[in-house]
């Protein structure tokens, strides 16, 4: 197809019946959304409907996760094609015919696109089995927005044995319909967490000379922290730490006993990963010993980086190419988000690639997240066609 075709039809390989079909599908998963590991209806939703696609193998890997295999008469390789399908806590402010039935409950990050699309992937290739070599495992995947995360379960559930590649994909509020975004090596990052209690000595605060202030400590430990990703790790190795809660006192005259901080760290390379909690234990020992105060420190490790493989990142950026022109491909940057589809890149070789979502004519520019976002059911269409096309050339087909 040439690039001149693609921008005025994006169904080259659907039809009008299945793209309208698969946006029917988005649609009501949209209106009817659940949170990480509340899952049943949306799982239940998603079983029914590929119950009606024929050859398929269904099975429940989670109480709320789907696995369908497709595997075709001949001896093959093995593809691992994920979809997310949580929502988010977030009340929607969207003035639609689909918006949210659930009060406070929303899909803010595309998960029913995911899933929408992802069943339009299976109802295509399942109609082409009797020619395939190998199996295609569709993984519709649960709880990817909550740590520890629906990834880590589904591969401790045998999601993954024998699994050759995996391929995922994300809508993207910031690159346009028709936009594919791809990526080599590391492209989003391990989101870890902390939590911080310092503790000193609470007192009138007239009189801060006979108490251990853990406000003022704690000040100085948020800037000293920022020196972790300043002066302590090497500027080509992308980091972030960033405190986002710093919570202490009660009253004006009164200073308290403790304090309590929060935040989050994001690293793509394992030794940047490890040496963090390091240096913030010495920095926290500095500083609270200088000033006869005390700290608890809890670090949480998040999500593995999602770190693009060379060979399977090319093969899909070859077929978005074929699919719609070279200037269709937007070439993008590491991104500091952490995604649980790293789970599965530790098994297989994979790639996680964007499809673009957003439209300014028709108001489609929130980011995600936020109680406004949407998506442009066009970018739909799109997804669809590189998973097909990406399947075509990972697996033989007769």
């Amino acid at each position: 197809m040439s690039t001149d075709a693609v921008s005025h039809s994006t169904s080259s390989t659907l039809s009008g019946e299945l793209e309208e079909q698969i946006i029917t599908w988005r649609r009501h998963l949209h209106q009817h959304p659940e949170l990480s590991f509340e899952e049943f209806a949306t799982s239940q939703f998603i079983f029914d409907t590929l119950s009606q696609f024929p050859g398929l193998e269904l099975s429940r890997p989670t109480p709320t996760s789907v696995m369908a295999r497709l595997t075709g008469p001949y001896p093959g390789k093995v593809l691992a094609l994920r979809a997310d399908m949580d929502a988010l806590p977030i009340t929607e402010e969207n003035d639609i015919p689909f918006a949210s039935i659930h009060e406070g409950v929303m899909h803010a990050c595309g998960h029913d696109g995911h899933t929408a699309m992802l069943l339009g992937v299976a109802k295509i290739l399942a109609e082409r089995k009797d020619s395939l070599h190998g199996e295609i495992r569709f993984l519709f995947q649960h709880a990817e927005e909550l740590l520890p995360g629906g990834a880590q379960e589904m591969v401790k559930a045998g999601v993954m044995e024998g699994v050759d590649y995996v391929v995922g994909s994300h809508l993207d509020a910031g690159l346009p319909t028709g936009q594919i975004g791809i990526i080599y090596g590391p492209a989003m990052a391990s989101p870890d967490s902390f939590r911080l209690t310092i503790t000193g000595k609470g007192g009138h605060a007239a009189y801060p000379h006979m108490t251990v202030d853990p406000i003022a400590v704690g000040a100085q430990v948020v800037t000293n922290l920022q020196h972790i990703a300043s002066r302590n790790i090497d500027p080509i190795d992308h980091l972030v730490v960033s405190v986002t809660k710093f919570i202490s006192g009660t009253a004006y005259n009164v200073i308290p006993g403790s304090a309590e901080l929060a935040g989050t760290v994001r690293s793509f390379t394992p030794e940047v990963r490890r040496e963090v909690p390091e240096l913030m234990h010495r920095i926290l020992r500095g500083i609270t010993e200088a000033h006869n105060a005390e700290y608890e420190l809890d670090y949480e490790y998040g999500y593995h980086p999602v770190v693009n493989e060379t060979e399977v990142t090319q093969v899909v950026h070859t077929a978005a190419e074929e699919l719609f022109g070279k200037d269709r491909i937007a070439m993008i940057r590491p991104a500091m988000g952490g995604e649980d589809f790293s789970a599965y890149q530790q098994e297989a070789p994979g790639v996680f690639f964007r499809v673009g979502s957003r439209n300014e004519e028709q108001g489609i520019v929130y980011p995600h997240h936020h109680a406004r976002f949407n998506i442009d059911d066009e970018a739909l269409a799109y997804g669809v066609q590189v998973f097909v096309r990406t399947a075509e050339k990972l697996l033989k087909w007769t």
